[in-house]
């Protein structure tokens, strides 16, 4: 993944909600970057979650995280995330070196099961470090290889723009405007939808392999 200098942002939330109408849950490989390991939540990074999430600044950002959060959230997010049960892949951020936990990140499978919603959020301590860039390309790249889908989803609050830049570095393209329901401050606001095709993936990668072999 590359790196986002100026990044503090959150966007949709990890979210273990379950539906029937869901498709059946795919598996969620561990995913290692050059700095970050991407894996399933559990129950050690209960209280790190708790304390990361309960923080204004990221349940305005999202919406699905109640404020203030405690640790009886952490615990039904980490057992509910578990489950999988609507298609979901939640997964904790953690520093490959160290094990710390920076937020977490997500992929929701669409009704229709050939698209995916991504969602993620950084703890504010972790800002302006390129985490959340990192994460997602982690999680685009993964999703495209081992999914048979035709694009991924994505929304930010138009007062967000950190979390913009995350998304249109990574090569999501916006599609329009809309509202969507805040948990944590019980009201709608505006968000931006973005949206990143298979064929657009296809040329990044082809892209990126072509930089690398000028650069050999």
């Amino acid at each position: 993944m590359r790196h986002d200098p100026d990044g503090d942002p959150a966007s949709e939330p990890c979210s273990g909600t379950e539906s029937l109408e869901r498709p059946t849950a795919f598996d969620c490989p561990v995913l290692l970057t050059e700095s970050l390991v991407l894996r399933a939540p559990h129950a050690e990074d209960i209280d790190a979650i708790a304390i990361l999430a309960d923080n204004p600044a990221i349940a305005t950002m999202v919406s699905r995280i109640p404020h203030p959060y405690g640790r009886g959230d952490a615990e039904t997010f980490v057992r509910t995330s578990a489950t999988r049960a609507n298609g979901n892949c939640v997964y904790a951020i953690t520093d490959a070196e160290t094990g710390q936990l920076y937020g977490c990140c997500s992929l929701e499978t669409g009704k229709d099961g050939r698209s995916l919603e991504l969602g993620y959020w950084i703890g504010e301590p972790f800002w302006r470090r390129g985490i959340a860039t990192e994460a997602v390309h982690a999680l685009v790249d993964m999703a495209f290889r081992t999914r048979e889908i035709n694009h991924i989803d994505a929304r930010c609050r138009v007062i967000n723009p950190a979390s913009r830049r995350v998304l249109q570095k990574s090569g999501f393209q916006f599609q329009g405007s809309s509202m969507i329901d805040i948990l944590s401050i019980n009201a709608s606001v505006a968000v931006e939808w973005f949206r990143l095709d298979r064929k657009t993936w296809i040329s990044l990668i082809a892209w990126s392999n072509d930089a690398r072999a000028r650069a050999v």
